[in-house]
């Protein structure tokens, strides 16, 4: 009983100390405009890059006004030519003002022609704001001011995506903007349902991170579950989207990922239509799509764009390769250092000939060749765009060609690991690759231990934790584990639009009709 009381005596501490500091933090605007200025030039320690302008205006220059903004976020000109000189010129103390209120009323609704303006009342609103790129108004005597939208519109233009790239299809991509990202998204779904929510994230960079899901069709226990996991984010600094991809996702210790992320407006489109809520980051082009499945990271946004026949053909392409980059070093391991009665005597005699003069076994000539394989990949992205991949090529190919004439590797060995390396890159998302590159690994040493058997006990391994992991408590092996049949026809296939008409019924739970289009079919003959 005692130790109960002296918890809740704790508990009711803390809160008044946490609304005691609120309290302190959120500091009411001081009526002195010079007072103001001190303040404001204490709090951000007298930047260099921080702006104060001071104008006086009325009939008789009686009304003192405060401009501030920080120098680079905000568009000057802009500043001067809907501000600064409404202000001077245009404004003029009017008779029917009576009271403070009236004169703040009629410079914001009379005088200032820009559409964004806020009303501002606490120092810790005012100094977020200037941090954001607005400009700040506070007028002598008043304790409450203005916040106007006039941010630097200078950053990088809509361009094509550099990471997924298609034939057919938009060719237009995410920028670090979050507003323009926003915007992007909008062009696509003219939907009033379509809702956007932003908060602030870091607290030292405030960060603002947006959801966008379409009202209606959103899953809403998982749209609860992500505002439930943003708001449990306590951290100093949010840079890119990875931040929030690592503190939201299900299975922290798990090689593949569980939060889908895309540069592509069209695919963060197709997921929202779909029931799935994205995320957005201010600063960064790559936004993240919940819930994510393991078969969603082998499809691409082409595949909606190319006939279904094709499009179901590359998906298992896609599919082999997986297997491919997975399996290919640890079969070839296995094979030909337990189970060389499996290789046809022909092919055993020449693999025989080449490894004559190699001093390496399997294993460790595998090792190398990855290993190598992946320093050229890694040095080739690092490397300015010039001579990157000219080097990366040229390294490829003349490494291979002198380690297999100086007798450290066969010519088998470079085929099987130049296979697995251009199998990784048909992968669409880059993020699993990687980690199928990573397990890879794995493979290779318990194939040299165990052979087949090695391969097999892995392979179990890693379906069996394949379909313990969830995101956002959908299954990530859906719709095969799970096994749903209708959702099969968007997945491992991709059948004709006509035949799309209802939603993932896993990923979205309240509205599974998406169309009623028939079949396309001849007119008829008259």
């Amino acid at each position: 009983m005692r130790r109960r009381i002296q918890k809740l005596i704790k508990k009711k501490t803390k809160d008044l100390n946490s609304k005691t500091l609120d309290q302190k933090q959120k500091k009411s605007i001081i009526s002195s405009l010079e007072e103001s200025i001190k303040h404001l030039n204490e709090t951000l320690g007298n930047s260099d890059d921080f702006v104060v302008r001071k104008i006086s205006v009325g009939k008789e220059e009686d009304i003192n006004i405060g401009i501030f903004y920080i120098e680079g976020l905000v568009d000057t000109e802009r500043v001067s030519d809907f501000i600064i000189e409404p202000l001077m010129f245009d404004f003029q103390e009017d008779e029917s003002i009576h009271s403070k209120q009236d004169l703040l009323t009629v410079i914001k609704d009379s005088t200032i022609a820009v559409g964004d303006i806020q009303d501002v009342s606490d120092y810790e609103s005012l100094v977020s704001s200037l941090a954001s790129g607005y400009v700040i108004i506070l007028v002598d005597g008043f304790t409450k001011g203005f916040t106007i939208g006039l941010t630097n519109e200078n950053y990088r233009n809509v361009t094509e995506p550099s990471q997924e790239t298609v034939v057919r299809g938009p060719k237009e991509g995410f920028t670090e903007t979050l507003r323009t990202n926003t915007a992007l998204i909008r062009r696509k779904i003219n939907s009033p349902n379509l809702r956007i929510e932003t908060r602030k994230i870091g607290e030292v960079t405030q960060t603002q991170v947006s959801i966008m899901f379409i009202k209606g069709i959103v899953n809403e226990k998982v749209l609860e579950e992500v505002r439930a996991r943003l708001s449990k984010i306590n951290i100093d600094g949010l840079l890119e989207s990875n931040y929030i991809e690592e503190l939201i996702q299900d299975k922290t210790f798990s090689p593949f990922p569980t939060i889908y992320n895309t540069e592509r407006p069209d695919v963060v489109s197709a997921c929202l239509l779909e029931g799935r809520v994205a995320i957005l980051v201010n600063g960064t082009p790559f936004v993240l799509v919940v819930p994510s499945l393991f078969i969603q990271f082998f499809q691409a946004a082409e595949d909606h764009y190319q006939r279904w026949d094709f499009s179901t053909f590359i998906r298992f392409l896609r599919i082999a390769c997986f297997f491919i980059t997975l399996l290919a070093p640890s079969l070839f391991i296995a094979i030909t250092t337990y189970h060389q009665e499996m290789i046809p005597t022909p092919l055993l005699i020449s693999l025989a000939a080449q490894r004559e003069g190699v001093p390496f076994p399997a294993f460790v000539e595998a090792l190398l060749m990855e290993i190598t394989f992946e320093i050229l990949r890694e040095g080739g992205i690092r490397m300015p765009k010039a001579v990157g991949q000219a080097i990366s090529i040229v390294g490829t190919l003349v490494i291979g060609t002198a380690a297999v004439e100086a007798g450290f590797i066969s010519a088998a060995m470079v085929i099987i690991v130049a296979i697995t390396a251009i199998a990784s890159f048909v992968i669409p998302a880059h993020n699993m690759s990687i980690s199928i590159r990573l397990i890879r690994f794995l493979f290779m040493g318990l194939a040299a231990s165990f052979g087949l058997f090695g391969i097999t006990a892995a392979f179990i391994g890693l379906i069996l934790h394949l379909c313990s992991i969830r995101s956002f408590g959908i299954p990530y092996m859906s719709p095969f584990g799970p096994f749903n049949v209708p959702d099969q026809k968007d997945s491992l296939f991709r059948l004709p639009l006509w035949r799309l008409s209802t939603r993932p019924r896993l990923v979205n739970q309240q509205n599974i009709n998406r169309e009623q289009s028939p079949s396309p079919k001849p007119p008829s003959k008259k």
